[in-house]
This record gives structure tokens, C-alpha cells and sequence, in this order.
């Protein structure tokens, strides 16, 4: 019993009192900020103490005054109690698993049976149910979200799902990005998994390099490598990192032979297929199931693209490339201050992946605009026959990328282009968002429309810079022709 005003009060009382309170933003006695209310009538100020009534709550738990119910937390398979002092009004106000569960036993005693990494943050998840705040770790997000979900505590699930979806580029020893996959995979929520396989995808090399790739399970590491948006140095890295993998996890060869007809070998040089024959252990263990690819792949790289279409599809994956950052495909832009004006750029890249095209060097013209009307919205001309000018206050960023020249050459090629936008998260570089234009990237309709480049702390800038990759990926599809 709690006494007060030399009257005895019950101790359920007392609670629900100090949760209404919190619940409201009402009035205590100690000092706090006073703030005005333009909305109220006759000139009325909020007095919010709610920072101190949430410390009385936290102190009420850690005392367990005024306690009506044992928490007996059992860690499966362990003889460990955890004893946690509760109140039945906090936890049916907060859980209806909890209220379901007060409601059938008739004693105060609760026993709850916990995974052992759940019975460790229990006390924490406890404490948010009587505080609504919580001190998250990377390793103890899903445990939390396992106790969110299991007791139905809604709000606190759908933080935890929004804390992993941005915190994924978050350095951690041993990497944390595949087990939430899993995790979400397991429970279902797509978004969380679809974050997840993004976050892998547009930052494989950074991934391949930790200790987190050998981790991967067998579905997402076949998952991966049939992804045509995988950002990383080049299909060697991916191969070289295939091989570690395989190595390492001695999966089934079925496994294995899959995972190496995913292999796009049309996108390796020959010098380096010439030496993966000689040197990798792996492709001469399994030469038989990619022989064709091979064989296939130095078709590609010694004949024209115009007479290889003649006879084989070009259309197929072998033949696509990826997102490769080697200078060959492309070119990172930094662009100072990206709002004050038009920036333009020069890079170079091979003609095509064909080691028949791979000599030839076609330059491109990048121009970005902080504020450029599409053509929709403006006319070509003005009534003197001038034509308008493009740029305007009420624009938004915009990037086109042409060829400098036109050449024979480029006959049956089309060009993909990929600009990567890179930004900082937690200290981390990291590739943001991915916009794929095809042959006139000025009306791409969604090119940074989300962008507030005006902020210098926008999730787009680094250090008020904007960082992009252009890549460039030839493409040889359109030689298709009748076969003889």
C-alpha cells in the first residue's frame, strides 16, 4: 500500500494514476520546461512533466512498490529464474497476451518460458512496457522483436522492424545484415527481408569482404547470384568470392553447380578465364557441368556480337552485365555543392563486354542540373523561334549522359545506364539508391525526387557533397536476328 495525504491508496491505484499522467502530459510538482499552447482558450499553458513521471515509473519497476504479479522468466533448457516484481495494470494496458494471461491463473506468479537470448533482454523489454523507451544493440534486435511479437506489443515491433531497416549499414564484429534476412525471412515480413537483400545486393563488395559472406545460407547465396542490380568491382570478384564461399560451407554439388552456371563468364576477360582453367581447384573439379559456358563465353569474347547473334541468343543472362565499379564500365562524380549550378563531366568506358569490342573506347558527356524543367513542362520554342531555356528555380535535379561521338560501331549496341548515389550511414559509406535509365536518361521521372539537396545534412550529400558512380552496361540484345 502507498500512503499519501495520511490516506491509504491502493497500489493499482497509484499506477494508474502515474500512467494517465504519462498518458495525458498532466501536471506533477516538480520543475519542468513551460511551453505555450496558441491552440488552448483564455491564454492556457501546458506544464509537461512527463520526462519525471517516466522516472517514477522506471524507479517503481526497479523497487517493485506496490508489486501484484511475479514474472518467474524460465531460459529453456537451463535451470536460470529471472524474478521481475510487476504490476498487472501496466502489463494488460500494454499487451493483451499479458491481460489473456492474468485473466486464466489465479495466482500472482507468472512463469514464461524464453529462448535464452530472449530471457537476457526480458528485463529490458519489461522496462519499455512501463517507460514506451528502450536502449537497442544490433545483436539484441531480433530478440526484442521476438518478445515484441510474442506478447503483441505492437509499437515496439514496428520500431524495432524500422531500427533494423536503418541500421543495416551499422558495423558489427561479426555482421548482422543475413541474420535479420533470415529472421525476417522466417517470420514473414517482406519488408524487413526485401531491405535486407537490397542492402546485400548494392553493397556486395564491401559484403564480400567480411566475415558475414561465408555466413550466408545456401537460398540467398544462389538468391544473390542471380541478380542482375549486384553492385561490385566485377564479375571476377564475384567469381573469386564464390569460390571462398564454396570452400568454406562444402555445400552439395548440385549446390555448387548451380551457384557456378550462375556465373556470367561472358563478363570475365579471357585472360582471366584462361588463368581460373589453370589456377581455381573449383572450376577444375566441375569443369564438365560449365564447360559449355565457357566454350560459350570465348565465343563471345574472340567473335563479332553481329555475327555471334546470328547463331546464339544474346538475350540471356551470360551476356548482361551487372553493376561493375571497375573503370571499364564507368566513373565516379563528386559534385561540390550540388544546388548552386550545371556541372558537366567526361569519362570513358569499353564499347562492349566482348573482348571484340573491348579495344574500342566510347566518351561520355554526363550533365547534371540541380534545376532542370523536363521537357513536359516546357515549350520548345518562343514565339521569336528561340528555343527556352531548360533551367529554372522551379526545376529539379536532373542527369543526362550521352555519347560524345557517334560511330558504326555503336550498330546493334544499346546502353544502360546506372547512377549510384552514395551516402554516409552510420559512419558508413554506402550506396543510398540506384537509378536505371536506358537510352535518354533526361526523363528519368524519378532521379533524386526525393532529394533536399538544400540541407547540408541530407541523406544525400557527404560532407555537402553529392557522390555518384555512373556506370555504363552495353548491351547486345538488339542484334537478335533470324538464325541460319
Amino acid at each position: 500500500m502507498v500512503r499519501s495525504c495520511e490516506q491509504e491508496i491502493p497500489a493499482w491505484v497509484y499506477v494508474g494514476i502515474l500512467l494517465l499522467f504519462i498518458h495525458f502530459h498532466s501536471v506533477t510538482v516538480s520543475g519542468a520546461a513551460l511551453k505555450q499552447e496558441p491552440t488552448l482558450d483564455n491564454g492556457a499553458t501546458v506544464l509537461n512533466h512527463s520526462m519525471s513521471l517516466v522516472q517514477r515509473m522506471e524507479t517503481l519497476l526497479a523497487m517493485g512498490n506496490g508489486s501484484d504479479v511475479t514474472l518467474r522468466v524460465q531460459t529453456i533448457n537451463t535451470d536460470e529464474v529471472k524474478v521481475i516484481q510487476a504490476h498487472s495494470l501496466v502489463l494488460t494496458m500494454q499487451s493483451d497476451v499479458f491481460e489473456e494471461m492474468l485473466l486464466t491463473h489465479n495466482n500472482s506468479a507468472l512463469v514464461l518460458r524464453e529462448m535464452p537470448d530472449c530471457a537476457a533482454v526480458f528485463d529490458k523489454f519489461v522496462r519499455y512496457l512501463y517507460c514506451g523507451d528502450i536502449s537497442v544493440r544490433l545483436d539484441q534486435a531480433i530478440s526484442l522483436h521476438k518478445l515484441a511479437s510474442k506478447y503483441r506489443v505492437w509499437g515496439l515491433q514496428q520500431g524495432l522492424t524500422q531500427y533494423m531497416t536503418q541500421h543495416l549499414s551499422s558495423d558489427s564484429p561479426t555482421g548482422h545484415v543475413v541474420g535479420w534476412y533470415n529472421y525476417a525471412l522466417q517470420i514473414g515480413d517482406m519488408t524487413l527481408r526485401d531491405s535486407c537483400l537490397q542492402y546485400l545486393s548494392w553493397n556486395l563488395s564491401s559484403v564480400l569482404q567480411s566475415g558475414e559472406w561465408g555466413s550466408i545460407s545456401e537460398d540467398l547465396f544462389l538468391s544473390l547470384l542471380q541478380r542482375s542490380d549486384l553492385i561490385l568491382q566485377s564479375e571476377l570478384e564475384l567469381y573469386e568470392a564464390l569460390e571462398g564461399w564454396i570452400t568454406q560451407n562444402q555445400p552439395v554439388s548440385t549446390i555448387v553447380e548451380t551457384a557456378l552456371k550462375a556465373v556470367r563468364y561472358g563478363m570475365i576477360p579471357p585472360q582471366h578465364l584462361f588463368r581460373l582453367q589453370k589456377q581455381s581447384p573449383l572450376m577444375a573439379k566441375y569443369y564438365e557441368a560449365i564447360r559449355d559456358l565457357l566454350y560459350l563465353a570465348f565465343q563471345f569474347h574472340s567473335a563479332s556480337p553481329i555475327q555471334l547473334a546470328k547463331y546464339f541468343d544474346v538475350n540471356c543472362s551470360i551476356f548482361t552485365p551487372r553493376n561493375y565499379l571497375s573503370s571499364s564500365w564507368g566513373s565516379p562524380w563528386v559534385i561540390n555543392s550540388p544546388t548552386r549550378d550545371d556541372r558537366s563531366f567526361s569519362f570513358q568506358t569499353q564499347l562492349g563486354p566482348s573482348g571484340h569490342d573491348s579495344s574500342k573506347r566510347v566518351t561520355w558527356n554526363a550533365l547534371f542540373s540541380p534545376r532542370w524543367l523536363p521537357l513536359s513542362a516546357r515549350s520548345t520554342y518562343t514565339e521569336l523561334g528561340a528555343m527556352q531555356p531548360t533551367r529554372t528555380d522551379a526545376g529539379r535535379p536532373r542527369i543526362i549522359v550521352t555519347p560524345a561521338t557517334s560511330s558504326p560501331d555503336f550498330a546493334g549496341v544499346s546502353f544502360q545506364k546506372t547512377v549510384i548515389v552514395m551516402a554516409r550511414q552510420q559512419g558508413k559509406v554506402v550506396v543510398r539508391h540506384v537509378y536505371n535509365f536506358h537510352q535518354s536518361t533526361e526523363e528519368a521521372g524519378d532521379f533524386l525526387v526525393d532529394a533536399d539537396l538544400q540541407r547540408r545534412v541530407s541523406e544525400y550529400l557527404i560532407d555537402s557533397s553529392l557522390y555518384l558512380h555512373i556506370v555504363i552496361k552495353p548491351l547486345y540484345h538488339t542484334l537478335l536476328v533470324a538464325r541460319k
